[in-house]
């Protein structure tokens, strides 16, 4: 009898928990019995790897053959498993040596003929590897995600004899011929430059302030008045990721089937979902939970248009992962967490008809029935709201380029991000109370805030955000002192409420 053991790694979110393959060969009747929790893609390695191992000219035991997937309580899913569990059966027969799989782990599929084909989601597989400093076999086809990482004890392979040979110590496998120094080559991608957009200098900054501070922004306006094209331009005043950030992103859109080349590895994503989405779609989830729009927009901008098409209940689900900056998917098997810490900029027009209430075709009953698709709650998640009119007569006829371009601003925007990170090791959005105690705001100046948020009827929470829009203000200034006139501008950045209240006195 033989017995065999060889080392691998399943998928459980945007982690990679070891998985054990043991293999017996035992007397009695021939027989392929697969245990350990595996789902139906897995049960269906019993056919491909005697598939394989026949077709790439190896011997298959005819003997009673038990392969158990430990931990038992795991569940696993995938044609991952294929080849360490044709390696195991190998083992076992006496075809290659026991010793050969020691401290290494095998991941790929089997193909009939004996070729090894890729999977999806190896990213964070790689990296739980190097943390364990474990040498890894993956398939030559995951070559782009093994450089992303740059783990240097990594091998590809493509045919299953190849494989057998090294193990043998008969020749090599190829290695990685280059590191992460491709990181500091890679060009940082421009994007559209905010000067293309005529006019609506207001919105010009508070998106600057949005970058600087890492805030939240909702614009309202009649339609074509330029909100896509002012959201769609933040990109270009974000500073890129660093390369633990982009490790962190990479993995999300790994485990979601989504690949991310080289030279876009720090750029930091944009997500622009439709109305239409589903919760699930938007937030995560499946049978086979896997990261939702949000998550894909970790580290990033989660563009939503057309904010109030949008269902309520679909709306509702953003308001946890908001403030948390993950979110959390409860199932029978398992329980995981998804990063989504992510910069939420939507659109909207002021009425269903797309109109101000000055001209539009709406009913006051209609324009609220139209507001009240938005929850007070979801709506205090935004820390600046601003009005994107109509431009004014002649603007259109000028078609010269209009204010500062987006290098200028980025360099602007960095600027005040490494003193908020100097400051208080966090962007200005994430600072807790204790934090704003020590941000530089006078007794004098959070008494006229208070009373300007309880004229308004703001809450708690719109108090604390307001605080930390008119820091941002401030560090763009250069000022270390947050003065009055900051605390002014950031009360400016108030449309929505605005909005509301005029609605109300109707």
């Amino acid at each position: 009898m033989g017995i065999a053991c060889v080392a691998t790694r399943a998928s459980l979110g945007v982690e990679a928990p070891a998985v054990m393959v043991e293999v017996h060969l035992g007397n009695g009747l021939p027989a392929f019995n697969l245990v350990g929790l595996p789902e139906a893609s897995v049960k269906e390695a019993r056919e491909r790897v005697r598939s394989a191992l026949v077709n790439a000219g190896f011997e298959f035991p005819m003997r009673r053959i038990t392969v158990n997937l430990a931990p038992a309580d795991l569940p696993k899913q995938g044609g991952r498993y294929d080849l360490p569990i044709a390696l195991g059966i190998l083992a076992a027969s006496g075809q290659i040596p026991l010793n050969s799989l020691k401290d290494r782990e095998f991941v790929g599929e089997l193909a009939l003929t004996g070729e090894i084909r890729p999977c999806q989601g190896l990213l964070p597989v790689i990296i739980a590897a190097r943390q364990a400093g474990r040498s890894l076999i993956l398939p030559q086809d995951n070559r782009l995600d093994a450089e992303l990482v740059g783990y240097p004890h990594i091998h590809l392979c493509c045919q299953l004899p190849q494989l057998t040979a090294f193990l043998h110590g008969q020749q090599q496998l190829p290695g990685l011929s280059v590191g992460t120094e491709w990181l500091d080559e890679a060009p940082p991608h421009p994007g559209p430059c905010l000067s293309e957009v005529i006019g609506q200098y207001q919105a010009k900054q508070a998106l600057e302030i949005a970058a600087a501070g890492n805030h939240n922004l909702l614009m309202l306006g009649p339609p074509g008045t330029g909100k896509t094209m002012l959201a769609s331009r933040i990109m270009s005043l974000l500073p890129p990721l660093n390369y633990e950030e982009a490790l962190e992103v990479a993995a999300l859109h790994s485990v979601a089937g989504m690949s991310i080349a080289p030279q876009k590895f720090q750029q930091r994503p944009f997500r622009a979902p439709h109305h239409t989405s589903s919760a699930v779609s938007l937030v995560g989830g499946g049978s086979i939970p896997r990261p939702g729009e949000i998550s894909l927009a970790h580290r990033g901008v989660l563009f939503l248009d057309e904010l109030p098409e949008f269902p309520r209940r679909v709306l509702d689900c953003l308001r946890e992962p908001m403030e948390t900056g993950e979110v959390v998917i409860s199932r029978a098997a398992a329980k995981l967490t998804f990063a989504s810490r992510f910069q939420l900029i939507a659109a909207m027009n002021p009425s269903p008809c797309g109109s101000s209430d000055a001209d539009s075709r709406a009913s006051i009953e209609q324009i609220n029935r139209y507001l009240a698709r938005l929850s007070g709650p979801f709506l205090d998640r935004f820390d600046l709201s601003i009005e994107v009119p109509r431009l004014p007569p002649g603007t259109l006829s000028n078609q010269t380029m209009t204010g500062a371009t987006s290098a200028e601003l980025a360099q602007r925007v960095r600027r005040a991000r490494e003193t908020q990170l100097a400051r208080a090791g966090v962007l200005n959005s994430d600072l807790s109370g204790k934090q704003l105690q020590q941000a530089g705001f006078t007794a004098a100046d959070l008494q006229f805030l208070e009373q300007s948020v309880n004229r308004l009827g703001l809450s708690v929470r719109s108090f604390h955000r307001l605080q930390r829009v008119a820091r941002t203000i401030a560090d763009l200034d250069q000022s270390i002192q947050v003065e009055r006139r900051h605390l002014a501008q950031a009360l400016g950045y108030r449309a929505m409420d605005r909005l509301l209240a005029g609605l109300r006195q109707h």
